[in-house]
């Protein structure tokens, strides 16, 4: 049964993806509800009924007290079968009926609607170009996306299981009492007047107090996991009590208005119990000046006095069910700040697979100053053969990281065009493009996860020898048969823990070679490939570099020069342009930076302060 109701929704079905969600909160919502419509409809009639039958067994009760005003052998035979037609009603109907009714709320609408957002958000956000999430904190953009999917998940359970049910009993509650007497109905009519005004007042000021609340946590643990996240940086310049103050600012900062959020609740509270008490004195009071003047039966004073006993248990619920509704979905405006940002790098509509038969690579006129005028690359044109080896180098902020992010199409130049093989990059897929890139970074950051799940990153249906072979090669495998983590996994299968911290810097260097040599990518960018090694390893994995860029079409970008003094060409950068280019003997010779930086090496590296 419970298999049944869980499996009546997929949420991870197919779904039209779009470049630009909506960014209104009800649109928004609504978006992600489609594959639920169905089941709300269902839900929300099984909720009516169920809010029908409890008054309809108020009413009734009131009947059965004045149905006990006869005689008792005379009440058992006229009315008899109507009790045990009932009493089967209520042993057998009604609780098959709520069964159904909790069954599609918690089996199928609550585990499934929350899961549906997150596999969706998360979706959505991996979409994103590498700028946008340069431009956030990691942990604030995980903790909206997981904050908002319960949130949503809240907010549907609130409609189905307080608000149409709370409409239905109120509605129920004024019929019941206009059966009875009209008269008796203008109490609860001034009642529930009195109550919608505190609603309105509750929740003009709950959404935004929830939504400053929301951010404010995410603020919170934004600060808190960018401190853990550069734990090593903490601890190297004793700054324990710095971060303590930077994160005490955000946490007092939520205190605050967490502060204000729980202010409107106990206003709420306190103007809600004067309310009850103004619905009860009423109601029954003038039940029984109606009973006294010979106007109405015991049995309606009773069910009159049940019903707003019972709206005065459940006005509380009520209200904190709205104000539930209401904060939860300032918690999902909050995370749509993130979960509904527009993709602003994308495929062509258009966009195919690259092709890639030799490997040349085209930069026209390519400038890219992220917006700000300067900085970044100025006008470079560039024609690089297949197969060529180019060194690129160049002082810090002189455009060689962005020349390798715009190759990758992390970033969409501001101005000219990238062609590799013909092929204008804007035009192709993003995938197809990266596939045939393998790229070793100066800072090597590996997955939490195995070295084995790391290294098949770079081709997943390698075989377990290809993969041992490339770690062979990059002078790794020795050193992972000697891993183990603390829950006591060895080898390949060892974690390396957050970003690869369980390795040393030459160690995670070298998986991350060996999972560049895995993937044997026709283009090859080296950007500091040995910078973390020591000069033993790195003359060990020199040879296995240059057995890498055979055949290849390769751009190394060093500050060690002679690691790429035997390059076909070398390019020198200086403020967005190329300045010089030749192979190492033509650029000692011609005097230029490139021979300044060369005289000025100490130890094989670039001394860029002193060539400024």
């Amino acid at each position: 049964m419970f298999r049944f109701f869980e499996n009546l929704v997929d949420p991870y079905c197919d779904y039209p993806e779009t470049n630009v969600p909506p960014r209104r909160l009800w649109p928004f919502l609504k978006d992600y509800a489609q594959p639920f419509k169905k089941v709300f409809v269902v839900t929300a009639i099984l909720s009516l009924i169920v809010a029908a039958i409890e008054i309809g067994l108020i009413h009734y009760m009131g009947r059965v007290v004045d149905l006990l005003s006869g005689e008792p052998a005379q009440v058992w035979q006229d009315h008899g079968t109507e009790l045990i037609l009932l009493a089967v009603f209520i042993l057998t109907l009604r609780p098959l009926i709520q069964l159904l009714d909790v069954l599609l709320l918690n089996n199928t609408i609550l585990p499934n609607f929350g899961t549906l957002i997150r596999w969706r958000s998360h979706k959505h956000v991996l979409r994103q170009s590498v700028g946008w999430f340069e431009n956030d904190f990691a942990g604030r953009i995980a903790n909206r996306i997981m904050q908002t999917p319960p949130a949503a998940g809240e907010v549907v359970f609130q409609v189905f299981d307080a608000i149409t049910f709370a409409l239905a009993y109120i509605i129920g509650a004024a019929i019941l009492l206009w059966y009875a007497d009209p008269l008796l109905m203008l109490p609860l009519v001034i009642w529930f007047a009195l109550y919608a005004l505190l609603i309105r007042w509750t929740v003009r000021r709950v959404g935004p107090a929830s939504q400053a609340a929301s951010d404010a946590r995410s603020t919170v643990t934004g600060r808190v996991v960018d401190s853990y996240s550069n734990i090593h940086s903490v601890k190297m310049f004793a700054h324990h009590d710095t971060e303590l103050t930077y994160a005490r600012e955000a946490i007092e900062k939520t205190r605050r208005t967490f502060q204000t959020e729980m202010r409107i609740y106990t206003i709420m509270d306190a103007t809600l119990v004067s309310l009850n008490g103004l619905l009860i004195v009423s109601t029954v009071g003038w039940g029984i000046f109606l009973w006294m003047q010979g106007l109405a039966s015991v049995g309606v004073i009773a069910a009159a006095s049940a019903l707003t006993l019972r709206l005065n248990g459940m006005s509380g619920w009520i209200m904190w069910a709205l104000t539930t509704f209401f904060r939860q979905l300032g918690v999902v405006a909050e995370g749509m700040e993130t979960i509904a940002q527009p993709i602003d790098l994308v495929d062509d509509p258009d966009a195919t697979d690259l092709q890639l038969s030799k490997g040349s690579l085209e930069l026209r006129e390519l400038s890219h100053h992220y917006g700000r005028g300067s900085g970044g690359l100025d006008q470079i044109n560039l024609t690089i053969q297949p197969g060529e080896k180019i060194g690129l180098i160049g002082r810090s902020g002189a455009g060689k990281s962005t020349l390798v992010k715009l190759l990758l199409r992390f970033y969409d130049p501001e101005r000219g065009q990238i062609l590799i093989d013909g092929q204008d990059i804007a035009h192709v897929t993003q995938d197809s493009l990266r596939r045939h890139i393998g790229m070793v970074q100066q800072e090597s950051s590996l997955l939490h996860r195995s070295v084995r799940d790391n290294l098949l990153y770079g081709r997943p249906d390698a075989s377990e020898a290809e993969m041992v072979e490339a770690a062979r090669k990059a002078r790794a495998h020795d050193f992972i048969l000697d891993l183990q983590d603390p829950q006591g996994r060895t080898g390949y299968d060892a974690h390396v823990g957050e970003r690869g911290v369980k390795l040393s810097g030459g160690q995670r260097q070298r998986v991350t070679l060996a999972r560049v040599i895995l993937k044997d990518a026709p283009i090859l960018i080296l950007d500091e490939a040995t910078s973390a090694l020591d000069s033993e390893v790195e003359a060990e994995i020199q040879e296995t570099l240059y057995g890498m860029m055979l055949g290849k079409t390769v751009i190394a970008i060093a500050h060690r020069l002679s690691t790429i003094a035997q390059m076909d060409r070398i390019l020198v950068l200086d403020q967005g342009r190329i300045v010089e280019e030749g192979t190492h003997d033509v650029l000692l010779r011609s005097e230029g930076l490139y021979a300044q930086f060369w005289a000025r090496q100490s130890g094989g590296f670039l001394n860029v302060e002193a060539a400024e």
